[in-house]
């Protein structure tokens, strides 16, 4: 679901697996290796799930903020 009510959007395993495994390839591509920390700052959403996903199938170790956070909140959990 989306952050407003009624909205959601439906996708695959297929097609999960299809935008996890190019987040992946993504990240490789940009230097990210195992072992490494991602911060992801995205709202809800399937491609913040296949993020997650990515980060997991690569081998980096990710955190998840949201917009919600104050300055110095979002701050402290991403030096986290």
């Amino acid at each position: 679901e989306k952050d407003e009510p009624g909205e959601e959007v439906r996708v695959t395993y297929r097609e999960l697996l299809e935008l996890t495994c190019r987040l992946g390839n993504t990240l490789k591509r940009q230097g990210v290796k195992q072992g490494d920390r991602v911060t992801i700052y995205m709202p809800p959403c399937p491609v913040a799930v296949a993020s997650m996903l990515a980060c997991a199938r690569i081998g980096a170790v990710h955190a998840v903020v949201f917009a919600g956070f104050s300055a110095e909140s979002l701050a402290d959990r991403i030096r986290d």
